[in-house]
């Protein structure tokens, strides 16, 4: 496994990212991997090796370049009420960022990207975690001659009245999209995952919605404490063909 750490220039600075490939091989098909609310973290890098290990090209990027280079938080002690002031930051963190600056930092990936030889040209795919999920389906709708296939899982705030909303691009989606919803969400509850339905089907994009059953928001993570394996399993076999499928 290649591992290595870049900064990518944008207008606000430079924004840390983390490329994970195969030794041997490629180009390989590129993988955006957007990171959840707690933000970059060794449990994420695995899960961008276990998506590099059967060929892909994985890059992810600290989002939260312009506050922090680093965040150390813990998701299991979010309802600590002496962890309140990492909550707190963690929350300042999250509602810094918006639609448009995900889309802005990810066109200069796609600039990046054209320069890395060991990355394949063409069509690629992103998948996004809680607070990611809304950027996975706006970036689809954003770069819709890229992006061949995109995973939101139990995204966050994905219909929402701001005028960037990730629903308003539905329209002009191209590649397949899949939603990975927990039964058990407070973020998307099922009156949102029925809109979020009626959203996708109005717009006639390839997309697909499946619940969890049994599952809480976070189920994928290994380290949290909602870790639920039969979904985190079900959700790499969705993710697997999802972009053997497309890329």
């Amino acid at each position: 496994m290649q591992e290595r750490v870049v900064d990518i220039a944008t207008a606000d600075g430079a924004m840390n990212s983390y490329i994970f490939h195969p030794d041997h091989g490629g180009p390989f098909p590129v993988v955006i991997f957007y990171m959840d609310s707690l933000g970059v973290r060794e449990e994420l890098a695995d899960m961008c090796r276990r998506l590099a290990t059967v060929g892909y090209y994985v890059i992810m990027p600290n989002l939260y370049y312009r506050m922090a280079r680093h965040v150390d938080l813990d998701a299991n002690r979010i309802h600590d009420p002496a962890y309140a002031d990492s909550l707190a930051y963690m929350w300042k963190l999250n509602r810094s960022l918006s639609n448009t600056m995900v889309v802005d930092d990810t066109a200069k990936i796609l600039e990046f990207l054209a320069g890395e030889k060991v990355a394949r040209k063409g069509k690629l795919g992103v998948v996004g975690y809680c607070m990611s999920g809304r950027f996975v389906f706006r970036v689809a709708g954003a770069f819709p001659d890229r992006v061949g296939a995109s995973a939101s899982v139990y995204g966050a705030r994905l219909i929402t009245d701001q005028p960037d909303s990730a629903h308003l691009l539905a329209d002009k989606i191209k590649g397949e999209m899949y939603f990975a919803c927990a039964e058990h969400d407070d973020y998307a509850p099922p009156e949102t995952v029925e809109q979020l339905r009626g959203i996708l089907t109005r717009a006639k994009i390839n997309a697909s919605i499946e619940i969890y059953p049994r599952a809480e928001h976070g189920f994928a993570f290994p380290t949290r404490h909602l870790y639920h394996k039969a979904s985190s399993e079900r959700h790499w076999e969705r993710l697997f063909r999802l972009f053997q499928r497309n890329l």
